[in-house]
């Protein structure tokens, strides 16, 4: 990659600067350009992947999730009922709560353009590994996943 710093030995890129700033920006990136395409923001559309994969949650699910605060969640969801993209259900088992559900039929119909030709992409990337490295790269990045959502509570004082 470009820019890249390079490791101690001056040539292999430091993986810290390749996932700190590299990757992370390429995916914060990709995933503004997914959801300008259709008129929200990152953060609003995170909010439907979280909502698509974990079902209906309450607002202060959504905002422990997503690190946000209970309000800022509000006026999220406001915004993407107006935009049909969600709305708020009675819980069945108590009708007290109320709950965020996404429009996943309409999420799938629109996000399939933009997602499966990167799916198809990763795919093929892949294919240059064995099971082991596979396996090996998948427990690196489930690591780096965690250590991210660790910092992320540590940034909005949340643990």
């Amino acid at each position: 990659m470009a820019g890249a710093a390079r490791g101690a030995e001056g040539g292999t890129p430091d993986i810290g600067e390749l996932l700190g700033r590299e990757l992370s920006t390429a995916v914060v990136m990709f995933h503004e350009a997914v959801a300008a395409r259709r008129g929200l923001t990152a953060t609003e559309n995170k909010a439907l992947d979280l909502l698509t994969r974990r079902g209906p949650v309450t607002s202060g699910e959504l905002a422990r999730g997503l690190g946000l605060t209970p309000g800022a969640v509000t006026g999220l969801v406001d915004r993407l009922a107006r935009a049909g993209y969600a709305r708020r259900v009675a819980d069945a088992a108590d009708r007290r709560k109320m709950l965020v559900l996404a429009d996943a039929e309409r999420l799938e119909r629109e996000l399939r353009p933009a997602f499966a030709p990167l799916s198809e992409a990763v795919e093929d990337l892949t294919r240059r590994y064995t099971p082991e490295q596979l396996e090996a790269i998948g427990d690196f990045l489930a690591g780096v996943t965690q250590i991210l959502r660790d910092q992320t509570t540590r940034l909005t004082g949340d643990g």
